[in-house]
């Protein structure tokens, strides 16, 4: 096991700055999530691919859970799912039902007791359970699960106190029901961000909060079922689209087949922010393209903003189709202004003190003989605090550009988000402080423009109404308590793991 209870903000700019320093990063997706149901297929190795497609919602820890009917296995650990499963692990892991969770922490700290899926025995049957999202009645959820009655053995507290751990023991607690009518008793009254995977022994369960916020879809395999946070890992394990699991509903998968039940209305509001960056381009959500949505915004963005220059260059890879519907739109030529270090991943390895100052540039560099003398339009996907524009657009001044005019494929993010991504906090986001012109000074840009918040919907093919703006506009679909407001992170915990194993074998009760 690996233990990392480092802090995970150390200054800078956010995911963009990730292209200069790897430690600095900005708007995150808490996680990816996985289930399958197959008797007959391999589940781990399906699950280890599934969440290898869905890896860029989370690079923290991964792990996976797999039942055969009798018991539960638990392997999970720090880093990606490449380096935290080999062939030898996942052989062990034999069941007909597995989850799996790519974890990006938003709330809890970055160790490995918050690595998912969280794992709770009780005299009631196990639970395993894997979350993406952010639930932001924490307290009330605390309070219930300290409510709890303890059992003769005493009843297992969470090892860490976020909000998943704490949702996973109140599912676990039901002497007097089954898992799926407990369930049904605590969906409805958990608020927040929530596409949820979980199971027992022998049952695959899903559900999806009543706002959509997140995605959440349904996938049929020849001997079963599939449940992903995208489609698009549907088709890495050969699985076909049945249809997105609505908001509202709670889906069970076991020997006797699929049902689906209703535990609130949907009140759809799906997060935009998902078109704008979060999941990858191949992916389809509520019927619309991402890729083709993040072109078009790059269409209006040329429209919107445009401007006499010689090159359209993405920030690779997250303004690259922006970039490419600028190009198309403005009628100036596309190139590759910036080359990415596809090889460089996360790492815990903190540059020096000289190295920073060197400017180390572990993941993004210009190129000189497609910058020097030209005027440039670099597009790309946000700005948190501007660290990292400032860095990008020094170094094409270096690299000889003549002038350097930055358009973005979202709006100015202006407010934190409560439901499971990752952003600075208000008093860091720079378009809170400074208007678009000031911004374009502080970070050296000849120009700036940012694409209307009309422009970045209508992109989207989605009703204003249906979908989550607030990052944008401040107006949350889920009202937050008062304690919210007062930081992103409602528990933090810096814990140490007392125990150097990885693999969690529990046996059912007797």
């Amino acid at each position: 096991m690996v233990n990392h209870s480092r802090s995970r903000r150390h200054g800078g700019d956010g995911r963009l700055t990730a292209a200069l320093d790897p430690h600095d990063l900005g708007p995150q997706d808490q996680c990816g999530v996985f289930g399958v149901w197959a008797p007959g297929e391999d589940v781990a190795k399906l699950t280890y691919f599934g969440l290898y497609a869905l890896q860029h919602r989370g690079q923290e820890s991964a792990g996976i859970a797999v039942s055969n009917g009798r018991q539960i296995l638990v392997y999970k650990d720090m880093g990606l799912v490449s380096q935290v499963f080999d062939e030898t692990i996942l052989d062990t892991l034999q069941g007909h039902l597995a989850i799996g969770h790519a974890r990006y922490s938003t709330t809890g700290a970055s160790i490995w007791e918050n690595a998912q899926p969280i794992f709770t025995p009780t005299p009631d049957g196990s639970v395993a359970l894997g979350h993406n999202g952010n639930l932001i009645n924490v307290s009330d959820l605390r309070s219930w699960a300290e409510r709890l009655p303890a059992h003769a053995e005493g009843r297992h507290a969470p090892v860490s106190t976020n909000d998943t751990s704490l949702l996973t023991e109140l599912l676990a607690h039901h002497p007097d029901s089954s898992l799926e009518d407990r369930a049904l008793e605590i969906l409805p009254k958990i608020r927040g961000a929530f596409s949820l995977v979980w199971m027992n022994e022998d049952t695959l369960f899903a559900a999806r909060d009543p706002q959509g916020i997140r995605p959440l879809v349904l996938g049929r395999l020849e001997r079963g079922w599939v449940i992903a946070s995208e489609d698009a890992a549907l088709a890495t394990v050969g699985a076909s689209v049945v249809r997105e699991i609505e908001p509202g509903e709670m889906v069970v998968i076991n020997e006797s087949g699929l049902r689906t039940v209703r535990f609130a209305e949907t009140e759809r509001r799906g997060c935009v922010f998902e078109y704008v960056y979060l999941a990858r381009p191949d992916a389809t959500i509520s019927g619309r393209n991402v890729h083709e949505a993040r072109v078009e915004m790059g269409r209006v963005l040329a429209r919107e903003f445009p401007v006499t220059a010689d090159l359209v260059i993405p920030v690779p890879e997250s303004g690259t189709p922006a970039a490419t519907g600028y190009a198309e739109e403005s009628g100036i030529p596309f190139g590759q202004g910036f080359v990415k270090n596809s090889y460089v991943g996360r790492t815990f390895i903190q540059p020096s003190q000289t190295l920073r100052q060197l400017g180390i540039r572990l993941k993004l560099n210009a190129l000189e003989h497609m910058i020097r003398g030209k005027r440039v339009v670099v597009v790309d996907d946000s700005i948190v605090r501007g660290n990292t524009q400032r860095a990008q657009i020094r170094m094409l001044r270096e690299a000889g550009a003549a002038e350097v005019h930055v358009r973005i494929s979202s709006p100015p993010v202006k407010w934190p988000c409560f439901y499971g991504i990752d952003f600075a906090t208000r008093a860091e986001l720079i378009a809170n402080g400074l208007d678009v012109e000031e911004i374009a000074a502080s970070i050296g840009a000849d120009s700036l423009g940012y694409i209307s918040l009309d422009g970045m919907i209508g992109a989207t093919g989605q009703r204003r109404d249906i979908l989550c703006t607030a990052c944008f506009t401040g107006e949350y679909p889920v009202e937050l308590p008062d304690e919210s407001l007062l930081g992103k992170h409602l528990l933090e915990v810096s814990l140490r793991s007392p125990s150097a194993g990885k693999a969690l074998p529990v046996l059912n009760n007797p």
